[in-house]
């Protein structure tokens, strides 16, 4: 485990020790859990922005493949 020195705004420092006195929970283990489903959102979005990304690539790739299937499909007639 890491050790790690963090500066956190006022406000919320107060939210964070409100919600863990509420959960009964210590401020390590609640903070290891709040970055860990943060990274779990931010490699969901990366994701979706390469999925998206390579879609489009692909998109482009069927519709000349289809173009050509069409060419070729009109040629027999």
């Amino acid at each position: 485990m890491k050790t790690l020195s963090l500066k956190l705004d006022d406000e919320i420092y107060s939210e964070t020790e409100k919600v863990i006195s509420k959960l009964k929970r210590p401020r390590n283990r609640y903070i290891n859990e709040a970055l860990s489903l943060y990274n779990q959102f931010q490699n969901r979005r990366l994701v979706k922005a390469q999925l998206k990304k390579e879609s489009k690539l692909v998109a482009e790739d069927s519709l000349e493949v289809l173009s050509e299937f069409e060419k070729l499909y009109q040629n027999e007639d």
